[in-house]
């Protein structure tokens, strides 16, 4: 089983070669969200996207979280997000693109969290375009 430690060198060995196809990497994070980890008593997943300028230059990320909380001895302990995020360059049908939608392990069928996200036009117009780059990190937030 995986552990949360574990989650982001999983994840990335998973996605292998294929960062610019930006379906096939979504598939690859449904998929890795249907197992269960190590350590993780709850989970939420999150889309998001928008344009932001973390590095100092507006950019477009899209961005698929898996949020970790993790309890120690029944006290919580911490809560981590592996973020699956690519960024494109912020083209003038992108700009007008913000999301932010959550699903927690307690909201019923993550399936229908899934297929809500790939109906949304802040899902599906982006997916015409070719990213930059794909980041994958986990961090404690």
């Amino acid at each position: 089983m995986i552990k949360v430690s574990d989650a982001e060198s999983y994840l990335k060995d998973k996605i292998g070669d294929k960062t610019n196809n930006v379906v096939e990497v979504w598939e690859i994070f449904k998929s890795f969200c249907r197992e269960p980890v190590e350590g993780e008593d709850e989970f939420a997943l999150l889309f998001q996207c928008g344009i932001y300028d973390f590095t100092g230059e507006e950019l477009f990320y899209f961005d698929f979280v898996r949020q970790f909380t993790v309890y120690e001895d029944e006290e919580y302990s911490r809560t981590e997000q592996l973020h699956c995020e690519f960024v494109f360059k912020p083209t003038d049908e992108l700009k007008k693109l913000e999301a932010s939608e959550w699903y927690f392990d307690t909201d019923g069928d993550m399936e229908n969290f899934f297929a809500h996200v790939e109906n949304l036009k802040e899902f599906q117009i982006p997916l015409k375009s070719i990213p930059l780059q794909l980041n994958i990190y986990q961090e404690v937030i």
